[in-house]
């Protein structure tokens, strides 16, 4: 009887992580709801930085919109640092720190390993017109919006053929016009902090 009865709960256990895991995979390929209000950021648009970053102004810049505490966020941090290899020498990458939680850039850095800026302005996700992470954003070196999208369609960037933010640089560096794919712009992922609602990036 007791062997049955841990048999039992063991079957209840993997059928409820095996749900959990089905559900989140599910949750996550659903493109994430545009907020109430939300408008959208033309290419081309000029995107103010604050000067705490201290990058040259002569690069291209790369910002990445983060939060610790979403899972794809975790999950494609592994690509963004394969992009920040690849690239440093061409491009200035940034961390965009959008999560209610009082995180420091300093715990960031160390927490995930990164040697890049990490800021936290709430104005730079509206200004650029992301409403979800991870996402990035691509600069000019003038500072217009070249590129906001997504970085894979797979949710662990492992889809060579959908690699969307690499593209867009190399579109960017090699002088090419922007990306027109919808699937590279429709947002996936966590929605920002505080955004149920209304467009706010808090």
């Amino acid at each position: 009887m007791k062997k049955l009865l841990i048999s039992f709960w063991l079957v209840i256990l993997v059928f409820t992580i095996g749900a959990l895991f089905w559900y989140n995979q599910y949750r996550y390929s659903l493109p994430t709801p545009v907020p109430n209000g939300y408008k959208t950021v033309k290419s081309g648009t000029f995107i103010h930085l604050t000067s705490g970053l201290n990058l040259t102004g002569q690069k291209p810049v790369l910002l990445h919109f983060f939060n610790p505490d979403c899972p794809c966020s975790r999950f494609n941090l592994q690509h963004v640092k394969s992009l920040i290899k690849q690239y440093h020498n061409s491009v200035d990458f940034a961390l965009v720190l959008v999560t209610a939680k009082p995180y420091t850039a300093q715990q960031i850095q160390d927490k995930f390993d990164l040697q890049i800026p990490v800021i936290a302005d709430k104005t730079l996700a509206t200004a650029c017109g992301v409403y979800s992470t991870p996402q990035a954003v691509l600069l000019k070196a003038n500072r217009q919006l070249y590129y906001r999208g997504n970085y894979n369609s797979s949710r662990y960037c492992t889809n060579k053929k959908t690699e969307y933010a690499r593209m867009a640089l190399e579109n960017l560096l090699h002088g090419l016009p922007v990306l027109n794919n919808p699937l590279s712009t429709t947002a996936y992922g966590c929605r920002l902090a505080n955004n149920n609602s209304t467009y706010a990036a808090q």
